[in-house]
Formats: C-alpha cells, structure tokens, sequence
C-alpha cells in the first residue's frame, strides 16, 4: 500500500519535484563527466610532462569533488526541506486518517529513493554522453592526438558517482525522518496559515546601517585594487574578504528596513497596478530573505569572478607564450662556486666522478667549453649566445632601496631583502635582446638601467628610481637613467616574472671573479620533428648525457621552449578546469537556492494571491505581479554580485600580475555571462511557471 501511495504521489506531485530533479540531474551529470577524466586519459597520445599535468589536474579535481559533493549534499537536503514544507497539510490528513509518524516517514524516504534513482540514471546517462565532448575538449587544451579515440564509459567515475549521491539520499532520508518526528498534527493542518514573525527594523537605524555598510564595503574594494599588491599576504587580504561578506548581509539587512517607507512616500509608485501588493509580499519573508540573499549573493560573485577570472588566465597565458619563449632553450650554469659550496652537491645519490677541485675548475668555464668537454654535439644548437651575469655582495635589495627601504619593508615584511642584485653589461644584455626580438638599450658611462616586467616588483622599485637613486657599483657611482624601471627579460618563462636586473655600461669594472653565472641562449639546428629527440636529450634525467653531468658534479640547469608551453598549457587547463567545476556547481546551487525559495514563497502566500481575485485583479495582473516578485528576489543578489565582481576581478587580476591581462578579460566575461544567463535565466522561467501554476491550485 505504502509502495503505490509512494509511487502516486510522485505523479500527483511531478512539478513540485521538477526542478529539485532538474538539480539532481545536473549534479549528477556534472559529477560525473569531471571525474570520468581519468578513462579520457588513457586514449590520449601526449608527452610524459604533459600526462603529468592530466595527472595533477585529475586528482586536484578528485580532491575538489569532496567539496562539491557536500555542497550538493546540502542543496538536496534545503531542496527536499522545500518539498516537506509543501506538504504539511497532506500529511497531517495522513495523520487524521490514522496513519502513523513512521508510515509517514517510510512513504518520504519510498519517495527520496524512487526519485534519486531515476534521477541518478537519468545524470548517468547525461553525464556519460557529456563525458564524451568533455574528452575532447581537455584533448584539445592539452593539443593531445586523439586518432584512437572511442566511446568512453567511465566504471570508477560511475561507482564514485553512486556511492557519494547514496550517501547524500540517506541524509537527505535521515533528516525527513527526524522532521517528520517532530510534527505535531495541528501544526501541519495550520501551517500554511502561519507567517514568518515579521521584526520591524527603526528606519533611521536601518538607513545608518546601510551607509555605513556601503561605506565598509567601498573601503574593501578600495583595498582590493588600489590597497593590495601582488606580494602581500593572506593576512592582510582576509580582513578585506570579511569585510565585504558582513557588508553584503548587512546591505540587505537594512535595505529591508526602509527601502518599503522610501518606495511608500512615491504615491504614484506604490499605488501603481499592485506594486503595493509585491512589495508586502517581499517584506513579509524579509528575515529569512537577508540570510539567503547573502549567501545567493556571494555564491554568484564567486561564480563570476571564478569563471571570468580563469578564462581570461587561459587566454592571456596563451599570448604571453609567443612573447616569452623566443628561442628553443635557455641553459643556466653557477660559476666561481666556492669550496663550502661542494659538500651541499646532491645528486640524487649518484656517485660523483669528479673530485673538489675539478667541480670548482669546471665552475670557472663556459657553458660551451663544459658542454664540448661532455661530448656535446654542438652541431645541435645554432643562433648560440652566452653572456656572464654579475653580484656584488654587498649590493642587495635592501641597499638598493636604500630610500624608501623602511617604507617598503612596512608594506611587505617577507621580501628577501638580503638578496643580491643581479648585473648584466649593456651589450651582454643587448646580445640576448637582438635574438629575443625585444628592445634594446644604450648607456653612458655614468649610468644604469633596471629592467622589470613583473608588476609588483615593478612598482616598488619605480618609487625608489623616481627619487633619484644612486649606485655604487665596483668602485664607482651610477645614476639611473630613467626614473623608472624599462621593459625587458633574460630567462624564458610563462609570463611575465623578471624581478630586476641591473645593466651597466661597457665600461664598469666588473672582474671574472664577479661571475655568478653563466647564461646561454640558443635554438635547434634541426627540423621539427627532431626537435622532441634533442627535447629528451638535453633535459630527461634519464638519458646518457645528462647522466654524465650530473656524475660530475656538474652545475647546469636549464629550460626548454617545450617543457614551457606543456607547463603552461597545463597549469592553463588545470585553472580552468577546476574554476569551471566550481563555478557551475556555484552557479547551480544559488539558482536552486533561489528557486526553491520563490516555490515556498508561492505556495505559502496562495491564500494571498485568492483574495487578489476576490477584489477584482483579473489572471494577467496576478501573473505580472507574481513576475515583479520573482524577479526582484533573482535580480537583487544578481546586481551586487556583479558589483562586487567588478573589484573581485580586479584585485584577482592584481595578484596574477603577469599571469593575466585586463585585454582578455572581455570574451570571458562574455562567455560568463552568457552562461549565467542561461542558467539563472531557466531557473528563474521554470520558478515562475511553477510559482504561477500554485497560485492557481484549488
């Protein structure tokens, strides 16, 4: 008997299950096709660097679904709190009919798994079609060749879905059936008769509120662009972040307190068609509206920043490649080590040839002459150039800033300012610079230039060059040329991270015995495809040549324009994807939130909207004002999160500096909205609609 009433019930209450299925589905789904990666793998033909990054993305993504299992778990639950509700009266009839509180709960938990299987199949069966263009987008990101390429059906993906949704239905069965313990029989008949106790707020009180909460939350976005830089720390960026959320609450706190008596003084707003009865109808719920519109609120600022955020990274990263990686390898080589220097030598447990002596002979030659004395073909490599780059020890950071030092260590205590500055002569750098393709610089015999491109460092050091900073650089003094730092860079890299180096004319007296390293440059002197021969020779641990070094005690380090773009590529996917994952599942769960909270709202206040018809409003004046109700619930939250976007990016921006570029930021931001659009914009159509057909029920 139980098992048909269970089973009718479910038709009889289709559409109030609609969008808490709808939900369940895309959960489902969604959960599945990222944890189906791990199958996508196998079928991609790519580098071993490259399988790694999948690797790591994979089980950063194993990691992250644990969290979006528990947000998911607790939308199910909120979402079949809603369904209890509306069903109050339905079963305090059961109760009069003589039904018992455990046939009550045994029917709901019939129901709970009825429902969670097929919408587990119906997600599967989404997720795994899903699943196949999700392969072929990360083969795409990833440039992977996927000629092997087959239909894929993911078992762990599928068991892992199961267990952690079986897990969330027997909570979800847990919590109806401790709720349905503690109903009362005349609560359940009268609870659709009963109103949230409405707490009216002093409106001076609340408009103070409001100000003050508006000008805490301008004060964190000041702090979040103009206030922040790329090196502070989490201890002054979280003060920021718990400003803003307590503003947000705040914000719609009082706003809730005198924007109905400000609306009430325009008479010919609030007497208009029945803006009178939709504003009532907002502040009638309004306590436990300012909780959810916050959490909503945040969870949408989230999703935007997220997904604008790591989709402008991708784009800017893939820009910067063509820019920073200009020639095949960059190879690296500490000369004048000194004696102390030899017993730290670590190579991973191999015995070293070479004696003392002979590592600190080796460190006093080229990179060239110790690649010919290992037997390197240097046939190989062409467009070679190697340039020695200079310390003095006692020129540092801190001596550097000698002006604003205190200043600067105030604002950023963790810098290493005991770091030396690294020299490199004008032409030296010159060399680099005509291979690179970027500009080059002339000096006088007096003076210096500082080449930075990474943004903070950047402007820590502009404000020290614009006071006129002097250098005393072996023996003589040294006035800056410009009175900020110029454009330029040694080392290849992703982006943008060169943190100054100093050049100095032809002329300064730099010795041998200033020589910290050695910097070369060069590409392959061989066709493409062999490219990735000479890619395995040169940097794999493994082969024979760099074995041999390496017995030798041997100081060359290096990076190849390849192993570049298969990091950056990864690290691109990597962000992307989990800014994805979190983002719609974000994205989701505020829309559902706000769903169900507008199907309660309707179903509460139906007795409401009957004595709207009774004093005469005919079906399209009920309907616009059930429209007006529900799109100021979804567009409120809506408007502030993208506010608070606008600073969040920024300051994301700010501390990806060099990673990511305002320039890209506008297809992301396009592709982001269009996909909260389209998201928020279903639910908000599928809530109206159902919200409509309750307002209608006998």
């Amino acid at each position: 008997m139980l098992f048909k009433l269970s089973l009718k019930n479910i038709k009889q209450s289709f559409k109030d299950y609609a969008i808490y299925f709808i939900t369940l589905v895309l959960g489902v789904s969604i959960f599945y096709m990222f944890n189906s990666l791990e199958s996508s793998q196998a079928i991609m033909q790519v580098s071993n660097s490259t399988r790694q990054m999948i690797t790591l993305m994979i089980s950063m993504l194993g990691f992250i679904s644990v969290f979006v299992a528990i947000i998911l778990g607790l939308l199910i639950v909120y979402a079949n709190n809603f369904l209890i509700k509306r069903r109050k009266k339905e079963f305090g009839i059961y109760m009069t009919l003589g039904m018992g509180k455990w046939q009550i709960s045994k029917i709901i938990i019939l129901e709970t798994i009825f429902v969670g299987i097929l919408s587990l199949a119906v997600g599967l069966l989404v997720g795994i079609f899903a699943s196949q263009f999700m392969s072929i987008l990360v083969a795409k990101l990833f440039e992977a060749d996927l000629t092997g390429y087959k239909l894929i059906f993911s078992q762990d993906a599928c068991i892992k879905t199961c267990i952690y949704f079986a897990i969330m239905y027997l909570a979800v069965m847990v919590f109806n059936t401790i709720s349905i313990s503690r109903y009362k029989l005349i609560n359940l008949l009268t609870a659709i008769k009963k109103n949230e106790e409405i707490k009216v707020k002093n409106p001076i009180i609340s408009i103070l509120t409001f100000i003050i909460a508006v000008i805490v939350l301008g004060y964190a976005y000041w702090k979040v662009t103009a206030g922040v830089n790329t090196l502070d720390t989490a201890e002054k960026i979280l003060p920021v972040i718990l400003m803003g959320t307590v503003s947000t609450f705040l914000i719609f706190w009082s706003l809730s307190g005198f924007i109905l008596k400000i609306i009430q003084t325009t008479k010919k707003i609030y007497f208009k068609d029945t803006n009178m009865f939709v504003l009532r109808q907002i502040n009638n719920k309004i306590n436990t509206t300012v909780v959810s519109m916050t959490v909503i609120c945040l969870m949408l600022f989230m999703t935007i920043s997220i997904l604008s955020s790591a989709l402008s990274l991708r784009n800017t990263l893939e820009e910067d490649l063509k820019e920073m990686t200009p020639v095949d390898i960059n190879l690296y080589k500490e000369m004048n080590l000194p004696e102390q220097y030899i017993n730290n030598i670590n190579i991973y447990g191999e015995e070293i040839i070479y004696t003392p002596e002979q590592i600190i002979e080796d460190s006093k030659i080229t990179i060239q002459d110790t690649l010919r004395n290992n037997d390197f073909d240097m046939n190989l490599l062409k467009d070679i150039v190697e340039i020695p780059i200079y310390v003095i020890n006692d020129l540092t950071l801190e001596k550097f800033l000698s002006q604003t030092i205190d200043q600067v260590k105030e604002s950023f205590p963790n810098l290493q300012y005991n770091s030396v500055e690294h020299i490199v002569k004008v032409s030296d750098y010159n060399k680099i610079a005509q291979v690179y393709g970027i500009e080059q610089y002339e000096l006088n015999d007096n003076e210096y230039i500082v080449i930075c491109d990474f943004n903070g460092m950047t402007k820590i050091r502009n404000v020290e060059l614009k006071n006129g900073n002097t250098l005393q650089i072996a023996g003589k003094e040294y006035t800056s040329k410009y009175n900020e730092c110029k454009p330029g860079f040694l080392a290849m890299s992703t982006s943008h991270v060169n943190t100054g180096i100093i050049l100095v004319p032809d002329s300064c007296n730099l010795t041998d015995n200033m020589i910290k390293r050695s910097f070369l440059i060069a590409n392959y002197n061989t066709d493409i495809k062999e490219k990735e021969t000479i890619e395995e020779f040169m940097i794999n641990n493994g082969s024979g040549f760099i074995t041999k070094i390496q017995k030798n005690g041997i100081q060359i380090d290096g990076m190849t324009k390849i192993s570049i773009i298969e990091s950056s590529v990864g690290l691109a996917t990597i962000v992307t994807f989990v800014s994805i994952y979190l983002g719609i599942i974000f994205l989701i769960a505020s829309s559902a939130i706000l769903a169900l909270k507008q199907l309660t709202e309707s179903s509460d206040n139906k007795q409401r909207y009957i004595i709207l018809r009774k004093i005469g409003c005919d079906e399209k004046m009920i309907n616009r004002s059930l429209f007006r109700q529900i799109g100021i619930f979804f567009a409120v939250p809506l408007i502030l999160a993208i506010i608070h976007s606008i600073f969040g990016i920024q300051f994301v921006l700010s501390m990806m500096a060099g990673l990511a570029s305002s320039e890209e930021l506008l297809p992301s931001i396009i592709v982001t909205a269009i996909t909260i659009g389209l998201v928020y914009g279903i639910y908000f159509i599928a809530t109206y609609l159902r919200s409509k057909s309750i307002i209608k029920e006998n």
